[in-house]
């Protein structure tokens, strides 16, 4: 899918003559508002339209993707990142275009536009069963990526970001109100709400970046340095991050930065489709602003916090839970009990104690890691024993490898503590913003498709089961759901990109038509 993902972007910019570089300052003006017009058909301006998509793109994978990326690739994955998001912008430019063209209008004066709409009405009847295909994998993926996985993210962060416990369940019934508050008032809402929560969790988090970049002002050009020769010639971290190898820095790089933006994936193309505009060019120019914003600006805040503030190859003092579904073991060889692990003065004397796959070399009793741990470890049980006082705990401490989420936290933590302390919080702040708001924006995504599947009647159960599963998803531990969200994510993208294929003609003379006739009009004013 990363192939056939690039191998579009790359074929449709080079089609459309690099479209997101000459008409950037177009999309520009459509946002502000200078074509709007209230007439026009459509529930929501530009802006919110925009703001929608972002809502859904810019989320967890802005935060925890890019420290994910370069935890496995290196430094130089997010030169990879930039890359796709340059080629994701002819993308999304192409895929928010044909929505606008091959919308519908409803019965109630709303509009519907989408991937199953382009593929439908664009191709033909007789590949309905493609848009069809594609409909009930994006309800699936609203249902469990868009939505579950968000709250359990969030009931995550809740329990253990505070000096205090939130119960998972008082979390999401929080959080589950919230959202089927906005979402039962359908797109105008939703708009509404997205217009102004996503500008307020974007300047938050990278106000906190720049602050951290402008503290560690002369270590900016040395990581832009970093990133740039690590991406050709990637080298091997201290402690195992990054493998050194260019084609997995360029890997890692290529899929963070290509399902951060969702550019392909035919998700956003369902928020433009609403936009108010007659013009399917104009709405396809607002799209490409969106890898730019989320991939290109974002990310690289993101990046540059981590690298310039040097947590991405070092170990951290951590709290060891040793029933995180984080960590793992390895026995040096098969005894009488495979899950124990002997300690000696902080040494597992028998095996490896590994938490992302990173082994924790020294093992300690406190957190200020002054005394040693010596005991055994039983991890069927989850509870490390100590032989000096008999005691038994399900937490140890140590230094570990952070990813994600929790090393994203650990760069402002340190970035920040010049100046203030706590900064660690800003992601937490931040990571339940912007799920929040993906849960939201997904919500709409979901609500399209099954009606496109079985009509407006469906709608209000559908957001009956979108509500109640984003209080399951908060209380459950979300494996399988991981799974088939993945899963589902990564099928509905290949309907959408056969169809890209097949309609770039169309993308094109669009194109064409739209900007020669700009161009008249300009000469007569």
């Amino acid at each position: 899918m990363v192939i056939a993902l690039l191998g579009f972007g790359i074929f449709i910019t080079l089609r459309m003559g690099f479209i997101q570089l000459r008409k950037f300052g177009h999309g520009v003006k459509v946002v502000m508002g200078h074509y709007d017009n209230p007439d026009d058909t459509g529930d929501v301006n530009h802006f919110q339209a925009l703001s929608t998509a972002l809502s859904a793109t810019v989320g967890i994978g802005n935060i925890a993707g890019v420290a994910i990326a370069i935890h496995y690739g290196g430094p130089g994955a997010l030169f990879w990142m930039w890359v796709t998001a340059f080629f994701g912008m002819a993308i999304k430019y192409s895929e928010c275009l044909l929505a606008i063209k091959y919308r519908i209008k409803n019965a109630d004066g709303s509009v519907s536009g989408g991937p199953m709409y382009y593929i439908e009405r664009g191709l033909g009847p007789n590949w309905k069963w493609l848009a069809v295909t594609f409909a009930a994998l994006a309800v699936i993926c609203s249902f469990f990526t868009g939505n579950a996985i968000q709250a359990n993210t969030v009931a995550d962060v809740m329990e253990n970001s505070f000096f205090f416990t939130v119960p998972t369940y008082v979390t999401g019934l929080i959080t589950a109100s919230l959202v089927g508050f906005v979402i039962i008032g359908g797109i105008k809402r939703i708009g509404y709400v997205t217009a102004r929560l996503t500008p307020l969790m974007a300047l938050l988090y990278v106000l906190g970046a720049l602050l951290i970049l402008l503290l560690n002002y002369d270590q900016v050009i040395p990581s832009f340095i970093t990133i740039f020769t690590y991406a050709f010639d990637p080298v091997a971290g201290a402690f195992g991050v990054g493998s050194g190898l260019f084609i997995t820095t360029m890997v890692w790089g290529v899929k963070r930065g290509l399902f951060s933006n969702e550019a392909g994936q035919g998700s956003a193309p369902i928020a433009h489709g609403a936009a108010k505009t007659e013009e399917p060019v104009r709405e396809g120019a607002v799209a490409l602003l969106e890898p730019f914003i989320d991939t290109i600006l974002v990310c690289t805040m993101t990046g540059l916090v981590i690298i310039s503030t040097g947590v991405w190859d070092t170990k951290h003092p951590t709290d060891v839970n040793l029933n995180s579904p984080d960590m793992g073991y390895e026995v040096a060889e098969v005894t009488e009990n495979p899950f124990i692990l002997e300690v000696e003065e902080g040494i597992v004397t028998n095996g490896t104690l590994l938490r992302n796959d990173f082994s924790i070399d020294t093992l300690y009793v406190n957190p200020a890691q002054t005394e040693f741990f010596s005991g055994t470890i039983d991890m069927s049980t989850y509870t490390a024993f100590r032989s000096d006082t008999g005691e038994s705990s399900g937490t140890v401490y140590g230094n570990a490898i952070y990813n994600g989420a929790t090393l994203t936290s650990q760069a402002f933590e340190v970035g920040l503590s010049p100046l203030i302390p706590g900064g660690k919080y800003i992601v937490t702040i931040c990571v339940l913003l912007f799920a929040i708001s993906t849960s939201i924006a997904w919500s709409y995504y979901g609500d399209r498709s099954i009606q496109y599947l079985a009509g407006d009647k469906s709608i209000i159960y559908y957001k009956g089961v979108y509500i109640l599963l984003h209080f399951i998803g908060a209380i459950t531990a979300l494996g399988t759901i991981w799974a088939i969200g993945d899963i589902a994510l990564g099928l509905m993208t290949f309907p959408n990109l056969i169809a890209l294929f097949a309609l770039s003609g169309v993308v094109y003379a669009t194109s064409k038509e739209y900007f020669n006739r700009m161009e008249e009009t300009e000469d007569d004013e």
